[in-house]
Order: structure tokens, then C-alpha cells, then sequence
């Protein structure tokens, strides 16, 4: 008699830690549906094998070396058929952002229990987010907040309308922020917070920076 099974969910994880790393592996393979295809300990590495094996989900440690999102961004562009997953210590509403910037579909903490991480990966693979409680909260009020990134400026025209992105570079020019001390609070490179800068400028016709900071702390 012939019978067909589900295939294994192929996992690439990656922390400094090995004692975590090989608790999360013994947790994982544990359950049937999946089988870690490589374990290391860097972004370096993770970013080579999740290229070269092409896993179906990532779990990747926030705070490794080379980082964890930056490892992030490459590895959901070059493989985007792969689920990336964060893990991390702290509830950090601050790397929680950056990572669902850079595409990771969950965002877990290491002090969770170990029998719950194959069945909150199953969930990302599903097509829902995996994530604590109280970063739910956090993020359903950053979707609430009332600033002016939800307007438009110069004008009712789309043309005129500052990006997400947009916004949340000129709230960072606003704090004082240089371009790369910029481009390291959202891990883009500073050409990028560059071209942002100026499609700011351009936008709200203004020549400098500080001219674009005086008009949004005036209210725009």
C-alpha cells in the first residue's frame, strides 16, 4: 500500500548561543513535521546556507554577530520562499519594527517555551504572525497613532504624499540624526537615507533639511 506524507519542514537556524541553538534544535526535531537543515552561528553563514539550501523557515537570533536583521533583509531578498523568524531576549518594540521592516514574518523570545516554537513556526507558515502578546499591543498602536504621516503635504495630490519611510526618516532628521546614524536605526544603507531625504525636500519644497524639520515640527 502506498502512502504519501507531508513533506519536512526545512529549518535554518542561526545563534551565537549553542547551547540555545541546540535546545531549539532538540525542540524542533522533536516534532515530525520538521528536520534542521543547518545550524550556525553568525549572519554570515545564515545569509550562505539559507541561499545555497533554500530552507523553508529561518530562525534567526536578533542579536548575533553580523546581525540578525540585517540577515534579515538579505535573505528575504534573496530567497523570498523562505519565512524568516526572529528571536530575541527582550520584548524590543525598536528591533520588532525593524524586523517586520526587513520581512521577518514572526518575531519570538527566547525565554518561551521551548515546546511552542514548532507550533509558532507551523502558525508563520500558515500565513499568521507569530509574536508575544504584548507586542501585538505594540504594534496594533503604532497602526493607531495619529501623526501626520497619514497626511498629505503640499497639496491633496498622491504625488505629495510622504512614504511610511518617508515620515519616519524625517522623524529621525527631527531628532537630531545624522544620515548613518540614520541608515543604522533602520538598516539600509546611507545612499538609501539619502534618496529618502531628498524625495522629502522635493516633496515638501524646501532646499535643506532643517527647513524640512521646521515645517514638521510646525505641524506640516
Amino acid at each position: 500500500m502506498n502512502s504519501t506524507r507531508e513533506p519536512l519542514v526545512t529549518t535554518l537556524l542561526a545563534d551565537d548561543h549553542k547551547p540555545t541553538r541546540e535546545d531549539i534544535r532538540a525542540a524542533l526535531e522533536r516534532d515530525p513535521r520538521f528536520r534542521v537543515v543547518a545550524s550556525v552561528p553568525d549572519a554570515s553563514r545564515a545569509i550562505e546556507a539559507a541561499v545555497s539550501l533554500r530552507p523553508r523557515v529561518c530562525l534567526l537570533d536578533v542579536n548575533m554577530p553580523g546581525g540578525g536583521i540585517a540577515a534579515a533583509w538579505e535573505i528575504t531578498a534573496r530567497v523570498p520562499t523562505t519565512s524568516v523568524v526572529m528571536l530575541t531576549v527582550l520584548a524590543d518594540e525598536e528591533h520588532l519594527f525593524a524586523a517586520l521592516r526587513a520581512g521577518a514574518s514572526g518575531y519570538l523570545l527566547k525565554d518561551m517555551d521551548r515546546r511552542r516554537i514548532p507550533l509558532a513556526l507551523a502558525d508563520v507558515l500558515d500565513g499568521e504572525a507569530a509574536m508575544p502578546r504584548q507586542l501585538v499591543a505594540r504594534l496594533v498602536r503604532e497602526f493607531r497613532d495619529p501623526s501626520p504621516r497619514r497626511r498629505p503635504v503640499g497639496g491633496d495630490g498622491s504625488e505629495n504624499r510622504l512614504t511610511a519611510r518617508e515620515w519616519e526618516v524625517l522623524e529621525l532628521m527631527r531628532d537630531g540624526m545624522s544620515t548613518d546614524e540614520i541608515a543604522g536605526r533602520l538598516f539600509v544603507s546611507p545612499a538609501t537615507v539619502r534618496t529618502h531625504i531628498g524625495a522629502i525636500k522635493r516633496k515638501l519644497r524646501v532646499a535643506d533639511r532643517e527647513a524640512a524639520v521646521r515645517l514638521f515640527e510646525a505641524g506640516i
